[in-house]
């Protein structure tokens, strides 16, 4: 699948996002090693710390369907410039994909961005660091 098929596909996402507080709309779609792609949006609450990213939608999407081979991620928002996930989101990335996955960030203006969680998040905080503080090696 090329890069604008995903990021498509995470387009077609911004009408899907519910979004009664901010208005700001993200869409983003994941392709697996297998070909499927899950698709997320942004859902927001009234108790604004329970909402989850359109990143984070998708992911879990995957996850949840047993499915944590992650290729790819196209991410996309009504900006000026290429949207950037969240803090959260990016530590949820650092979880799942390996350091140089494709991660791509579009504007509306289709101005898009290629990065990697490696670049994204690089002193990411990982299971390895866990094992390390329990002493195991």
């Amino acid at each position: 699948m090329k890069r604008e098929e995903l990021m498509n596909l995470a387009k077609e996402m911004l009408d899907k996002a519910y979004v009664p507080y901010s208005k700001f709309p993200v869409g983003a779609a994941i392709l697996m090693k297998s070909g499927k792609v899950y698709q997320g949006c942004n859902i927001e609450n009234a108790a604004y710390p329970v909402s989850c990213c359109a990143e984070r939608v998708a992911i879990f999407k995957a996850v949840s369907e047993g499915d944590k081979d992650f290729d790819q991620l196209a991410v996309i928002a009504n900006t000026d410039r290429p949207v950037s996930p969240c803090g959260s989101c990016r530590q949820v990335m650092a979880e799942f994909f390996s350091p140089d996955t494709p991660i791509y960030m579009a504007s509306r203006t289709g101005e898009i961005e290629e990065t990697t969680i490696e670049k994204l998040l690089p002193y990411s905080f990982t299971t390895a660091d866990l094992r390390s503080g329990q002493g195991e090696k």
